[in-house]
């Protein structure tokens, strides 16, 4: 008796291809887009989509209403916190309670026996590794998923590099339409920027003070949701001749700090909401990349229950409250928690 499959499908170049190679390969394969937010037009656009490839490959398709549970899951902590001052990663969060959280339930309910998507990682049922293609690798937004649905996980295409994706999807005339569109967006529902939503739930542009980091008043900004760690432009600073950056942001006070660049230098950071996919504990050395595109710095891991405190054996810079760091050995993903 053959395996069945669920396949994430977006409507995509990446997912579709998931499909026809998981088919190729022997599996009984079925379809699931999944509706996450409102958006007009979005969604019936990229089923049509989803909807002409199954038909082509002889696969059901289903659509499935995940709004409510996105709503409370991903969209409301990614609002409050840009309220909060902190700067979210609502990708990982969509990873660890709706693509490999609330999918999984659906295909369970379905009778399939694992789920599958278009994220250019590697998975051998008990670990995951980073993507042969480096560039494309999304290893580091898996890093909070529960590990106990690793056994259910197939991912096609982590190792494919993505330019040939591309060119084996030209051999299927009916992926001609969607091989040449453009990637999609990073965030589903942030078109442009992200204050653009934040706009509809806060007053995001009220002016304020920027102060240095001995808490003189040195300039004003525009209100600090506009800001993250890092950021260098956007606020004015009295009479500065040397490019200043983020260094903090204080939302009970509509404040933001600034300073030189060599002031945004991190040699340590901790973590709460640790999540591991493997057994360990104590002192660890390992890699850590804090953000997505970055390098992954070699590190001491002290952990202790669901936080760790991380020294960094080279200072990184511009480290931002909220995001994930995860930690790797070598291009074995370990886990990751959020940075307070």
């Amino acid at each position: 008796m053959r395996s069945k499959v669920m396949v994430g499908m977006s409507g995509g170049i990446d997912s579709s291809m998931v499909a026809i190679l998981l088919q190729q390969a022997g599996y009984e394969v079925e379809g699931v887009y999944m509706k996450l937010h409102d958006k007009a037009g979005y969604h019936e656009a990229n089923f049509a989509k989803v909807e002409n490839v199954a038909a082509h490959l002889g696969i059901k398709a289903h659509f499935v209403d995940m709004s409510s549970d996105f709503k409370k899951e991903v969209f409301d902590y990614f609002v409050s916190s840009y309220k909060n001052g902190l700067t979210p990663n609502p990708c990982i969060a969509c990873n660890r309670t709706i693509k490999f959280g609330k999918m999984i339930e659906f295909a369970e309910s379905q009778g399939a026996d694992f789920i599958a998507t278009g994220h250019y990682v590697r998975c051998d049922g008990n670990a995951i590794y980073e993507g042969v293609d480096k560039s494309k690798d999304q290893s580091y937004f898996l890093a909070q998923i529960d590990k106990s649905v690793l056994p259910k996980l197939l991912f096609p295409l982590g190792d494919w590099h993505k330019e040939d994706v591309k060119l084996h999807a030209q051999k299927y005339d009916f992926l001609s339409t969607i091989a040449s569109s453009k990637e999609s967006l990073e965030i589903c529902f942030v078109e442009n920027s992200y204050t653009d939503v934040l706009k509809d739930y806060m007053q995001i542009d009220k002016e304020g003070e920027v102060l240095n980091t001995i808490g003189e008043v040195v300039g004003t900004h525009k209100g600090y949701m506009h800001y993250t760690i890092g950021k260098r432009r956007g606020f004015f600073v009295n009479g500065a001749h040397d490019p200043h950056f983020v260094l903090k942001l204080l939302p009970q006070t509509n404040q933001i700090i600034v300073g030189k660049k060599e002031e945004l230098e991190v040699n340590s950071v901790d973590l709460k909401k640790l999540s591991l996919l493997d057994n360990i504990s104590g002192s660890i050395e390992c890699q850590v990349k804090v953000r997505y595109r970055t390098q992954a710095v070699q590190a001491t891991v002290n952990i202790k229950g669901d936080e760790a405190h991380i020294v960094l054996h080279e200072s990184v810079f511009g480290v931002a409250k909220g995001q994930v760091a995860a930690l790797y050995d070598n291009d074995r993903l370990l886990g990751g928690g959020i940075i307070i």
